[in-house]
Formats: structure tokens, sequence, C-alpha cells
């Protein structure tokens, strides 16, 4: 358990509790253990290891399902009273993951795990669900709520989506990514709902007042840590069907190193990565947090990345913009290696652990 004193160094995830290495290390403990379990007519599991959503082959139709949960976000919301933004979120961090293979959202269903369940709390969070879901486009087949104090004091709330692949599209699994690709970057609206229990620590040892702005924001520090996960899907579904689309990447939890799950047989510099937005600039100074920490544990401006064939860049762009995401812009390319490079920031990631 953390000690609750600020490290030396400056916060890290580790440090704040939450060590990715461990979580690395604990789940290939458990994938040692399973086994593939499929028969004649139960559908045959497509390999895409390491990617952000499971793919299942039935019959002629390819089915991606991903499942995911807002984390400790949901503790800020309860210290708040604002939930509509986390149940935004419970769409957005799963149907972001089901964009990066190429698929389109059918359909969500959710989980809620509470020690008491409050009306009030529940109708906040169904608002912001079906915003998510009308911006994403799909719909809500269906869900679980538990009420299970022995388990949890506060809320939780996941959900899992699925979706498929229209008319001849083939799953985008990084496979085609080659040197001279360039990446393409989406902005985020802030950290989304990834390294919260870190950005909670940082609010809490640097005494910030969540209702009151920081140095230079006109909103309050708590509004802009609740902005909910900016939703993809409808743009990368608008250029999925192009063939200079090779890769797609959904920058989550491990920040850039994210670029590594699609291909680690080529290196990803991202060598006009934009500047530092002013929010992550704040949490990076007020938790002490080396450029190498702030990279990999939150997404620092870029949601979603897309790895495009130079020739392609021109219509991938105009498309993107019509979809909804002018902002659009090239952030980096391929080249021969491996890993991750942010020259600018001196940083380079030889893999996602």
């Amino acid at each position: 358990m953390p000690s609750g004193r600020r490290p030396r160094s400056g916060w890290t995830y580790a440090a704040s509790g939450v060590d990715r290495s461990s979580i690395s290390t604990a789940l290939r403990s458990l994938l040692r253990e399973v086994h593939p379990r499929g028969a004649p007519g139960h559908g045959t599991p497509v390999a895409a290891p390491g990617h952000y959503a499971g793919l299942l082959r039935i019959g002629r139709t390819t089915v991606a399902v991903s499942t995911d949960t807002v984390g400790t976000k949901v503790i800020l919301a309860e210290e708040l009273g604002r939930w509509e933004e986390v149940g935004e979120d419970l769409v957005g961090v799963n149907v972001n993951d089901l964009a990066a293979v190429g698929a389109r959202t059918a359909g969500l269903v959710d989980t809620i795990l509470c020690a008491r369940p409050d009306p009030g709390v529940f109708a906040a969070i169904g608002r912001g669900l079906d915003r998510g879901l009308r911006a994403a486009g799909c719909s809500l087949l269906g869900g679980e709520t538990a009420e299970v104090p022995e388990l949890v004091q506060h809320v939780d709330l996941g959900a899992t989506a699925v979706g498929f692949f229209p008319g001849g599209r083939r799953p985008i699994l990084g496979r085609s990514i080659r040197p001279g690709d360039r990446i393409l970057g989406i902005p985020s609206v802030g950290p989304h709902a990834n390294g919260y229990t870190l950005l909670r620590r940082i609010v809490r040892e640097s005494k910030a007042d969540l209702r009151r702005p920081r140095k230079g924001a006109r909103r309050p520090l708590g509004e802009e840590l609740l902005r909910p996960t900016r939703i993809y899907t409808r743009a990368v579904d608008a250029v999925a069907d192009l063939p200079g689309v090779h890769g797609l990447a959904h920058i989550s939890g491990g920040g850039v190193r994210n670029l590594v799950r699609l291909n680690g047989r080529v290196a990803f510099d991202l060598d006009a990565w934009p500047e530092t937005p002013p929010l992550f600039a704040w949490l990076a100074a007020a938790g002490g947090l080396p450029d190498e920490e702030l990279f990999q544990t939150f997404n620092v401006g870029v949601g979603f990345v897309l790895i495009v064939a130079r020739p392609a860049v021109p219509e991938v762009a105009r498309r993107l913009a019509r979809a909804g995401a002018p902002d659009a812009r090239v952030i980096g390319h391929v080249r021969r290696g491996t890993g991750v490079a942010v020259p600018a920031h001196g940083l380079r990631y030889a893999s996602y652990a």
C-alpha cells in the first residue's frame, strides 16, 4: 500500500497504488491457465493478441467484444455529486476500444456494483449513458445491477460492448503497418477515464480545490477532471474501409505505449506531438511527474491514433473532418526499429508493459 507520503522524485502511478507491471504479470499468470474451449458451431476466436477487443468468427460474420470500467473516476464523481459524466464515460471507454479494431458498435450492456442503490445517482448515470449511446450510435441492450456492500464502498461502473464489421470490412489489426506510414492523432478532451488513482492523489496532496479553477483556467478543476471520454466511433467508422488505414489505437491506460500493441516490428516516432495541454502540464507540475510517467499513464492530449499510408493521408483527413474530427493532425511517422519515441520529450518506450 502507498504510504501517503510524496516520493522524493514525485508521484508515479505505482506509488499511488496502481502498478501496471504487476497487473501484467498477474494477467500472464491467469492466461497461462486458460485454454481454448471452442466447439463446432460455437464460433472461432480470431487471433488478435494484445489488441483492444476480442474477435470471434461466427459463420461469415466477425464479432468484436470489449469490456472496461470507468475505474476510480467514480470516486471523484461521488465527491462532487456529479454522475452524468461517468455515465457517458462508460460508453466511451468501451466503444473506443471497438473502434480501435475497426468495428462498428452494435450495442452495450452495463454492470453497476454499489453498496446501496440511489435512484438519483442512477438517474444521472442514465442520462450520461444516453448521451454516450447517442454519440456512438448504439443501444443499451441490458445489464446487471448488484447491491454488494461487503465488496464495494462506492459505485463501480463497468460495461461490455459488441461490434461488427459491415460489408466486406476486415478487422484492422496493424499487420499492414510499414515504415513511411504517417501517424494521425485526434485530440482528447482531458484524462478521459485513465490514471485517476494517481490524479486524485495529486489533487489531494497538492490541496487543490476541485470547486475552484486552477491558475489560468476558466472552469473549476473538478469540472475539468470530470469531462467525459471523447467518443471517436463515428470518425473512425468513416475511414475504416479505406485500404490506406493500417492501424488504429485508443490512447487509454498505458499512454503512448499503446502503439506497441499494434505492431512490434516497427518503431513509432511521435516527432510532431502537440504541445502539452495546460491541464496535463498542471498535473505534471503539481505531482512532480517526470515526462516518462506522464506519457505512460495519461493520453497527454491525444485520445486516438490512426496509422495511415502516406498517400492516403489527405483523404483520411477529409473524411475525419466530415465525421466530426476536423482537429485530427499528423503527429509522427513509422520507421524501421521497434518501440515508441517522443523525441521532443526525450522519451522512448520499448514495450507496452
